[in-house]
């Protein structure tokens, strides 16, 4: 019987060795970055000699390099690869000169944001800062941010396939309820269908004390949700009509973002249609969903 559970241990190990080899580059975080074999061994829950083995292979690629006799932190490898994301990245490269020309729109100590969703969190990927001086902004690039409050994610989370909502709604029911978006799927599914249908969010201090938050999705040519652009504005410079001047312009802002990434033209051959777009601050906009 001894033998028999020892070799069943060793067959899932070998058959989830992969995954728990990639799990490793999980475990460090700004507010753990080293670890020790030993240490990831209890975490993996398997023994030290496939623990170091695991560490061995991430280092020979650079995913980790040590930093003391026994310690490791994430390698010189990810930043290559995230040179690699800024340069050839499609929603990136077709984001920037639109985020460039939506911030001259924006008052002073504005902040205009592109996020992905990134399973079930949101990661800002890029940020363009307006004039005057900046107060903090949660949305840092590459911190991992909550689905349910700020406009930046409650956009992306509407747009979910509603497969997701459901899995998502039964996993984190307290965390729904806390962000005021329904204490039954009903109530969560009928919030998501509002902001859904709006195309469009606004929030007011939900991330960042005096901060508002304006945001539409960005979807693939297959209409799933990739992630959100988004106008971060000082809350003691904005005011309704601000607010409903901006909303038009996030939209066309998506748009743009789509309609390059699914031709594929290079950013510095586009023209920048939103400078025409300026006509619209006359237009009334639609209502802006509030979930």
């Amino acid at each position: 019987m001894r033998k028999d559970r020892k070799r069943g241990r060793q067959s899932l190990e070998t058959e989830g060795s992969h995954g728990r080899l990639l799990s490793v580059l999980s475990f460090f975080s700004v507010e753990r970055p080293n670890w020790t074999v030993e240490e990831a061994a209890v975490e993996l829950d398997v023994s030290v000699t496939t623990t170091y083995r695991y560490f061995k292979s991430l280092n020979e690629i650079g995913l980790l390099t040590p930093v003391s006799r026994a310690g490791y932190m994430l390698g010189p490898a990810i930043i290559e690869w995230d040179r690699e994301i800024q340069l050839c990245d499609p929603m990136l490269s077709a984001a920037r000169d639109v985020m460039a020309d939506l911030i001259q729109y924006a008052g002073n100590g504005s902040v205009v944001l592109l996020c992905r969703r990134f399973r079930d969190r949101v990661l800002c990927v890029h940020q363009v800062l307006g004039q005057g001086p900046q107060e903090p902004v949660s949305y840092e690039r590459g911190r991992p941010m909550p689905l349910f409050r700020g406009a930046t994610s409650k956009i992306i989370l509407a747009n979910f396939a509603r497969r997701e909502l459901t899995t998502l709604f039964a996993a984190k029911a307290k965390e729904i309820a806390a962000a005021g978006l329904g204490r039954s799927y009903e109530q969560f599914g009928a919030k998501m269908k509002t902001l859904r249908r709006a195309g469009i969010c606004v929030t007011h201090g939900e991330i960042d004390s005096g901060r508002v938050g304006i945001a539409a999705p960005v979807f693939d040519t297959n209409r799933t949700i990739l992630g959100s652009v988004s106008f971060v504005l000082r809350q003691s410079r904005t005011n309704d009509k601000i607010v409903d001047r901006l909303i038009p312009l996030t939209i066309a802002g998506a748009r743009e973002i789509e309609h390059a990434m699914a031709i594929g033209i290079p950013a510095a051959e586009r023209p920048a249609r939103l400078r025409r777009k300026q006509k619209m601050f006359s237009q009334p906009s639609r209502r802006a969903a509030n979930a």
